[in-house]
């Protein structure tokens, strides 16, 4: 897809509006992660040294649209900001009323979702985002799977709309991956329910060249191929699907490889005694929560071979130390491959985060949703609306 990038403008003197994605865990006005305001920095200060003055606007948590409370300010946000960029960051709340911003000015428009009509892409409301500026900016990957006014409505009716940098930097990192990836295409995609990425896993088995599955969605898999899974969690409704899957990609010479060994306990808790098991002798007792030692090594070694890696989510419950080990074994493997890797997804990037790898994987991506649905192959709309303003 063609877009205008924010790095292509001639941006002196001009009003610019950035859709950021700071929708940082605040509690009790304290910051918890400032990874995401982090991120949208480059596209900041890129906008400050060309001479421009920069609106910002982004959601913080769920508030209720036209009910402003306290703890849905981006105050803490503007504090953190300002600290960061070493100027001041004022939060506008009348912003309706006009507003004037001068070269060097950064200055962010109150939590978008009080406004209402944000996520209902109201038209009026995103024309009145795109009379502050000049040039509207989308660097909020995380929220491009979204028809909003702050990114689909505004879009449509600035003079100017582009990607920023880190938007851009998402969209080349996730096409180098999909779109003309280096073979072996090893895609792993996690997490506690195949329902919520069937879709996903049904798209990449006409793609990858190794589907890996883990955590509930492999113990669904286990069952459609004849294992016992015990106590573990599964969705027995959806084993025609996976076997489908599993079907889809053997058909073009792939695999969805399964654990041949599995990390058991009687229960889900953090204390919860370990016992490793062979997969054929697990119990009706048991629960499946990481993979053995011998699973992830194979694991490992298909990601040895790969050309390129896509990663969304831990193979284990990795959050509990004796059930870590396989997704430690499987991240170590990512980072040090010569593959060109890009992993998302809030799970993983905190596995990523815990294991000190975050500097070793080639593309860290911003978007949770996002990611899985552009992994899925649909259209962002977000980023859509950029394609026809080019």
């Amino acid at each position: 897809m063609q877009f205008k990038k924010l790095t292509e403008q001639n941006l002196a003197g001009q009003r610019v509006l950035i859709r950021v994605d700071m929708n940082v865990p605040v509690k009790n006005g304290v910051i918890g992660d400032d990874t995401r305001i982090r991120a949208s920095l480059p596209s900041i200060e890129h906008c400050l040294n060309a001479g421009a003055g920069v609106i910002l606007m982004t959601h913080l948590g769920r508030p209720t649209e036209g009910e402003p409370k306290p703890e849905d300010s981006l105050a803490p946000v503007a504090v953190r900001l300002s600290e960061l960029l070493a100027r001041p960051v004022s939060v506008v709340s009348d912003w309706r009323n006009g507003m004037t911003v001068q070269p060097g000015d950064v200055v962010m428009l109150e939590n978008v979702r009080l406004n209402k009509g944000e996520k209902k892409n109201n038209a009026e409301l995103g024309q009145a985002y795109a009379s502050l500026c000049d040039i509207f900016v989308n660097d909020a990957f995380g929220t491009a799977h979204r028809a909003e006014a702050s990114t689909h409505a505004v879009a449509a009716a600035a003079p100017i709309a582009c990607a920023g940098v880190l938007l851009a930097a998402e969209l080349d990192a996730l096409g180098r991956a999909l779109q003309a990836p280096a073979r072996p295409l090893v895609a792993i995609v996690a997490g506690s329910k195949v329902s919520t990425k069937l879709t996903i896993l049904e798209s990449l088995a006409d793609k990858v060249d190794q589907l890996i599955v883990g955590g509930g969605i492999a113990n669904t898999f286990l069952l459609a191929e004849g294992h016992t899974i015990g106590k573990s969690l599964a969705e027995a409704e959806l084993l025609d699907d996976a076997r489908r899957v599993i079907a889809k990609i053997r058909a073009r010479g792939g695999n969805v490889p399964l654990p041949s060994d599995v990390v058991c306990a009687s229960e889900f808790a953090e204390n919860a005694t370990a016992t490793l098991k062979n997969i054929a002798d697990v119990t009706a007792d048991d629960m499946i929560l990481d993979i053995g030692p011998d699973s992830a090594q194979a694991l490992a070694d298909i990601v040895a071979r790969a050309g390129t890696v896509v990663w969304n989510g831990p193979v284990g419950v990795f959050e509990f130390e004796q059930f870590s080990h396989g997704t430690r074994t499987l991240g170590e493997a990512i980072a040090n491959a010569a593959a060109f890797s890009i992993a998302g997804g809030g799970d993983t990037l905190a596995a990523i985060a815990k294991y000190g790898l975050t500097e070793q994987i080639s593309y860290i991506s911003t978007g949770g949703g996002a990611f899985l649905e552009f992994l899925e192959g649909k259209e962002l709309p977000a980023v859509a609306i950029l394609g026809e303003r080019a």
